[in-house]
């Protein structure tokens, strides 16, 4: 430190005397010119703030991260703003990485406390929402400087509609737009220092991508994840008001905020695209902007900086073109950045919901009321919604088919439950029964409409392309059914769907009364549209803002989804019906295998328990909570849609899901033809879901069947190579043994033969052919030597016949005795029941 403060009162010392330069004596000998004028010329970049630039650039490679901390906070409470502006930009880099994803900054994402428990602290209060940072932040703010951020790293359809001349309907990028001298290429937008810092911090979630050893770090354990839940919290508070920015030096005052340019009234976004001059020249005139709007900027910014940075990267054009199946994806999500979304999601509706009573009703509105409440207002239908609504879409028809969908499906339905995070929480029931969604929440549900009926198709559409079997997927569709099922919510819905499908007599007017913005003059608080009562004409509203006037609507409570739930409902009891199936299969061959198995003695079975999904992994526990989920989902789903159970047993039945007699699932749904079974569509549709399967066997040659895991592969082959040169040349002699009618031509069958096309099961008529064709004589085979377990278990009884003083020779004679009073035994039973058969 001592040494950084010396660099500082040096770099901080006049600097031009009697014509020469003065160069601090820590800097480099070699970048010393003589005359003033001489350095001008041949190093123009080097002006004073790049002094105080190149220190910190040489203290970041050379001190510690801790000390680096420490110097970095001295210099933010020592040096003036024009000084501290020169490596803000730097800064910011340092810390969230470069906006190409090349540097990896101080990797927010990937710090836990747990694992840096003093980085960790550091990093957080550093960049506390009251730490050095944000003091430098409003140190800059207050002298209105301004940074230049590149629009090429803006989200798709912003960076398009910029560079197409076309301003987007976020008020955020207004007035912003620095267009270059020559034209075309090199656009920025001209950002405050909050802007500037907002904008990395948003869009380090999207551009650094996590190390190979970050997959498995918990989300909510990471610096950046609480960041995000910290800043939420101070900007967007739910009890009291927004807190003043922190004064740069003790006692001092707070730096005010430069001018802010006016945002677009909250009742005109969303509006047609018009001429981005038109929009420059509309917004010059409108500087002084209501004193009042100066209490919530910082707030504003901030919730348009992450639905921006975050939601903004479908159109409604794009995802009209996304429904085509060779269409291309723009923005693949991370599970990672669902997860901060569901945390805006949560954190919003606790911000809408702590409005005062009186002020939740529109129509109670009045000048009067203070900025902030009218933001608590207008935040998720005016800034969220049409951008959430693309961005759900869009992971709902591109996901993939796997557990992790889960994070999104969490997200979707923490948006369709406000009040889970309303602060009036009524008692719970004595009864253990689900609350009933009270009435105050029936225009949340009618204003988002499409989150809940046109999404819920979409994952009728997953959920009938997934494995039921798999625990984790019964678990989102039980968890998706009982958030439906809450008392009243589906009557909200209906209600909804009728509002919207009601005849509409007024429309040119109404259309009018829609679409016409008020001027683009003063704070979006000074021109609050009047309220629209008109219950059916804000729902219709809602749905073609969100899908356009030409779509077509299917209802969620009508004949064609109640079609796809009868499906989902008979997939259900298939997937119970299954797992209860694959538990008792596995549960048969785990105590049925004979002890001698263990010891090499008995072949293995290579076709084991159904391998398509996680039941395997988890056991019993897991069959019983598939059965849980989906007992309740399908219990769930008949109280949304009125379905009796005996719809649901004349389905289940025409779908052929009985069992057959020994109680085993049924072949997947197939018919004969002259080259065997030929599967129907019906029977691919069960394999690809997992309902039923065929049971695989090896049907070729035993010897010739690949080297399995548990077997020493040079040594398999060279018992095959032994064993092959005794079958060759006594083939003969083996042929002539099998053939006798007594014991000792029984004993050598039993060893010599395998088993033939009757004693092993055969599926197809093409298989059976070829079997009989390649049928082959006697042969010896030692395969069962290169066995781990074989060796295992002969090294095993020596070691104990050691303990009992017995020799290698006298154990190997032992075994040898043993092992032919076995075969005989298995030899006399074989006989015997080849003697019953005929």
């Amino acid at each position: 430190m001592t040494t950084f403060r010396r660099r500082v009162a040096e770099w901080r010392s006049p600097s031009l005397r009697h014509g020469t330069l003065w160069v601090p004596q820590w800097f480099p000998k070699t970048a010393v010119v003589c005359g003033s004028r001489e350095v001008a010329m041949a190093f123009p970049h080097l002006q004073q703030p790049s002094f105080l630039l190149a220190s910190l650039k040489a203290d970041s490679v050379n001190k510690p991260f801790a000390q680096r901390c420490q110097d970095l906070v001295k210099v933010i409470e020592d040096f003036p703003a024009k000084e501290l502006h020169a490596i803000f930009p730097w800064l910011v880099e340092s810390i969230f990485g470069s906006l190409d994803g090349v540097l990896l900054g101080w990797n927010l994402r990937c710090l836990q406390g747990r694992m840096s428990p003093v980085e960790y602290s550091i990093v957080m209060e550093f960049l506390d929402p009251g730490g050095p940072m944000m003091k430098l932040v409003y140190k800059l703010q207050a002298e209105d400087y301004k940074f230049d951020f590149p629009v090429s790293y803006l989200p798709g359809p912003v960076k398009a509609s910029i560079q197409e001349r076309v301003l987007p309907d976020s008020p955020l990028y207004h007035n912003k737009v620095q267009f270059p001298p020559t034209g075309g290429l090199g656009l920025n937008l001209a950002l405050n220092p909050f802007e500037y810092y907002m904008f990395f911090f948003a869009l380090s979630l999207i551009t650094q991508k996590p190390l190979p050893g970050a997959l498995h770090i918990r989300t909510s354990d990471c610096a950046y994840f609480i960041l995000v839940d910290r800043y939420l919290s101070w900007f967007l508070p739910t009890e009291g008001s927004v807190l003043p920015p922190l004064s740069s030096s003790p006692g001092g005052p707070s730096p005010s905020p430069a001018p802010r340019t006016p945002a677009m009234p909250f009742a005109s976004y969303g509006l047609h695209h018009t001429s981005l001059l038109k929009r420059h020249v509309s917004h010059q005139t409108s500087v002084n902007a209501d004193p009042a709007s100066h209490e919530i900027w910082r707030s504003e910014t901030l919730l348009q900086v992450f639905v921006e940075m975050w939601l903004h990267h479908y159109s409604l054009e794009m995802y009209q073109k996304m429904q085509s199946p060779h269409a291309k994806e723009s923005f693949t999500p991370t599970e990672e950045h669902v997860l901060v979304v569901r945390l805006l999601l949560k954190h919003l509706h606790a911000f809408s919901n702590s409005l005062k009573p009186e002020q939740v009703s529109p129509s109670t509105h009045s000048h009067a009321t203070s900025p902030l409440e009218e933001f608590k207002r207008a935040a998720v239908p005016r800034f969220v919604q049409q951008k959430l609504y693309l961005f759900l879409q869009h992971c709902f028809g591109h996901w993939p088919l796997d557990a992790s969908f889960r994070a999104v499906l969490e997200m979707w339905l923490s948006y369709l439950q406000p009040w889970r995070y309303a602060p009036e929480k009524p008692a719970p029931s004595s009864d253990c029964q689900p609350r009933a969604v009270s009435e105050r929440w029936a225009p949340f549900v009618q204003e988002n409409l499409l989150m809940y009926t046109k999404l819920f198709v979409g994952f009728l559409s997953r959920a009938l392309r997934t494995d039921l079997v798999s625990p984790k997927n019964a678990l989102m569709v039980f968890r998706v059914a009982k958030v439906f099922a809450q008392p009243n919510l589906a009557e909200m819905i209906q209600k909804g769907e009728q509002l919207f499908l009601e005849p509409e007599l007024v429309i040119p007017h109404r259309q009018h009364r829609l679409f016409t913005a008020p001027p683009f003059t003063g704070s979006f608080l000074s021109s609050w549209p009047p309220a629209v009562t008109d219950t059916s004409f804000k729902v219709k509203s809602h749905v073609y803002s969100l899908e356009g006037q030409d779509c077509k609507y299917t209802p969620m409570f009508g004949p064609e989804v109640r079609t796809l739930v009868l499906r989902l409902a008979q997939l259900i009891t298939q997937a119970k019906q299954t797992a209860k199936s694959i538990s008792d299969q596995c549960g048969e061959s785990t105590p049925g295998r004979p002890f001698l198995s263990w010891l090499g003695f008995y072949s293995p079975d290579t076709n084991g328990c159904y391998p398509a999904n996680d039941l395997d992994e988890m056991g019993q526990d897991s069959v019983r909570k598939t059965d849980e989920y989906l007992e309740k989902a399908l219990e769930y789903l008949c109280q949304m849609f009125r379905l009796s159970e005996a719809q649901l047993a004349q389905l289940t039945l025409a779908l052929g899901t009985t069992q057959d007699e020994n109680g085993k699932k049924q072949l997947p749904d197939c018919i004969v033809g002259e080259d065997g079974l030929i599967l129907t569509a019906l029977g691919r549709y069960q394999i690809i879901n997992g309902l039923r399967r065929f049971d695989i066997e090896y049907q070729g040659d035993l010897e010739l069947q690949p080297i399995r895991s548990y077997e020493i592969a040079s040594l398999v082959r060279m018992l095959f190579r032994l064993s092959s040169a005794i079958n060759q040349r006594f083939a003969g002699r083996m042929a002539a043994l099998c053939a006798r009618a007594d014991f000792l031509g029984s004993f050598c069958r039993y060893h010599l033969t395998e088993p033939g096309p009757a004693g092993r099961r055969l599926l197809s008529p093409v298989a059976r052919g070829s079997a009989a064709s390649r049928a082959r004589g006697p042969r010896l085979s030692l395969r069962f030597l290169g066995s781990y377990r074989t060796l295992l278990s002969l090294l095993l009884a020596f070691f104990v016949a050691s303990l009992f003083c017995v020799g290698p020779l006298t154990c190997a004679l032992l075994l040898v005795l043993g092992y032919l009073l076995y075969a005989v035994a298995m030899t006399l039973l074989t006989e015997r029941s080849k003697l019953h058969q005929l």
